[in-house]
């Protein structure tokens, strides 16, 4: 599956798209995605929320293990919180894979702000299927 027709696949994800989710960059075991903090994302105490920042991370995850156009889905995943983001921060997850074989990948996922603060850590276990991705 070429890149523009993965790019077209990933807006199935309605999630990403209703949270501002951008896909930035994608190739086979690597995605960049962005997102800047609404008030919609924001927890009771006025900062991002860990769902939001999650989302983020998670699509860029999804989008790195996809693009080899077979279908992956997560099995585990964990984040880690370094430091809060406010409202209006541009946030830019950049997702790596760390370890490829047939039926698994490691990946690594770091979020950092505009003035590329790490806002969370995250990393993610995905089950290879062999079905390729619907058309």
């Amino acid at each position: 599956m070429d890149m523009q027709t993965f790019r077209e696949f990933m807006k199935r994800d309605k999630y990403a798209a209703f949270s501002g989710i951008e896909l930035v960059e994608v190739s086979p075991g690597r995605a960049v995605t962005r997102m800047t903090v609404r008030p919609e994302h924001l927890n009771g105490v006025a900062l991002a929320h860990g769902g939001a920042i999650f989302t983020l991370a998670d699509f860029a995850f999804a989008a790195a293990c996809n693009a080899y156009g077979t279908i992956s889905v997560a099995i585990n995943v964990s984040i880690s919180f370094i430091n809060a983001a406010r409202e209006g921060a541009t946030l830019t997850a950049v997702c790596e894979e760390v370890v490829k074989n047939p039926k698994l990948g490691t990946y690594r996922a770091i979020v950092t702000d505009q003035d590329a603060t790490i806002i969370a850590s995250f990393e993610g276990l995905a089950y290879r299927k062999k079905d390729p991705l619907p058309a």
